[in-house]
């Protein structure tokens, strides 16, 4: 009887060392933490420019994995539907004509689209010009006492001929700004160029070797890090890499049939420049909510500069389109890949438009979807 006592008092003592081992460590950690976000709060000028320094140095690599991120979605169902007898060259195939599809829609895009504001902008200029000469020559031929409120109207005292003076030096002045601007910013572009071409690089390695780096990413974690927190980070880095593969996925098939329908709208109601604006609110529409406005606002100047009345009927119409692919054809496409709400959506491209321009605005909706379907895991974890 006494040495069964004696067993019993020792393994209470053990699960009373045991409880005190574990809130000791949890007091530990709470303390080292609450230290650390002190530390860093205080010194947080120091962390931004650690920051920005690590993201100048590694931005080539990080390029290369959001480029290799962006190319893995065309070429997954490529490779996957290439039939050839050499199964090696199958990957490489792939990769090119991954790379010749995303690149050659943005290229010619850009060739279609570039030129023909640079001649809308020109021809705008010579509209105002040409429309200060006709005010000029009206004030001088009208007879105000016959138009109502004609006496105010002559009180009024333009000197047309040094507005378009003005407005001559101001162009003038802009455009040498515009020279010197682009003649310092040519190492800049070069740089960027370089970057450009590294990053593509880095992703092509990483696209052809995919199934190797995945395995020893796994490895490295397996070995290195806590079994817990290592299972945590792989199923993270899971539900990032779908969002993100599903929202391009469907942010690109929506984005094609917007274009399309815009085009063959455009066609239907006899507008000019249907395929290029086509093609164009086609490529914006890639970027949710905002890129929908950058669409119809240029095509409008586009247009605005053929018929002002065309430009109106422009603008109903895409209007009316955005409506009905908004309410029927977005929730068809996107509802079953991305779960996101509409009011997160739209916070996502606000702050990723913050933080990092046309690339944050499409990037910040699949991060968001992410965070919210890890947040929602959670959530249900801890509500059983």
């Amino acid at each position: 009887m006494t040495g069964y006592l004696e067993k019993e008092n020792m393994e209470i003592n053990i699960t009373d060392k045991t409880k005190i081992r574990k809130i000791t460590k949890w007091i530990i950690g709470v303390v080292t933490a609450c230290i650390l976000i002190y530390l860093a709060i205080r010194h947080l000028d120091m962390i931004v420019v650690g920051i920005s320094w690590l993201v100048g140095i590694t931005f080539p690599i990080l390029l290369g994995i959001v480029m290799a991120l962006v190319l893995n979605v065309p070429m997954r169902p490529i490779e996957k539907h290439l039939h050839i007898k050499k199964e090696k060259a199958k990957r490489p195939l792939a990769i090119v004509l991954s790379l010749v599809l995303v690149l050659g829609i943005f290229t010619g895009i850009a060739f279609l689209v570039i030129p023909e504001i640079v001649d809308t902008i020109r021809l705008v200029a010579q509209i105002v010009m040409s429309g200060i000469d006709q005010a000029a020559s009206w004030e001088q031929t009208i007879d105000f006492s016959r138009l109502p409120f004609g006496e105010y109207l002559q009180q009024i005292d333009i000197d047309w001929m040094q507005l378009k003076d003005d407005l001559e030096q101001w162009t003038i002045s802009q455009r040498n700004v515009l020279f010197q601007q682009a003649a310092g910013a040519v190492s800049s572009v070069a740089s960027g160029f370089m970057n450009f071409f590294i990053g593509l690089v880095f992703s092509i390695y990483v696209l052809a070797n995919k199934e190797k780096l995945k395995r020893q990413t796994l490895r490295l974690i397996c070995v290195w890090l806590p079994q817990r927190f290592g299972s945590a980070l792989v199923h993270v880095v899971s539900v990032c890499n779908r969002s993100f593969r599903n929202f391009i996925a469907g942010q690109a098939t929506e984005a094609v049939i917007l274009g399309m329908l815009c085009t063959i709208g455009m066609l239907i109601l006899r507008l000019p420049y249907a395929p290029m604006i086509g093609a164009l609110v086609g490529v914006t529409a890639l970027i949710p909510i905002v890129g929908a406005f950058i669409g119809t606002i240029v095509g409008a100047f586009l247009i605005l500069t053929v018929s002002p009345f065309k430009a109106f009927i422009f603008v109903i119409f895409l209007i009316i389109l955005q409506q009905l692919e908004g309410n029927l054809i977005y929730p068809k496409v996107m509802g079953a890949r991305i779960n996101l709400p509409a009011i997160w959506v739209f916070a996502a491209v606000t702050i990723g438009g913050n933080l990092a321009g046309p690339v944050g605005m499409l990037l910040g909706v699949p991060a968001a979807s992410a965070a919210y379907e890890l947040l929602k895991e959670a959530t249900i974890k801890r509500e059983i």
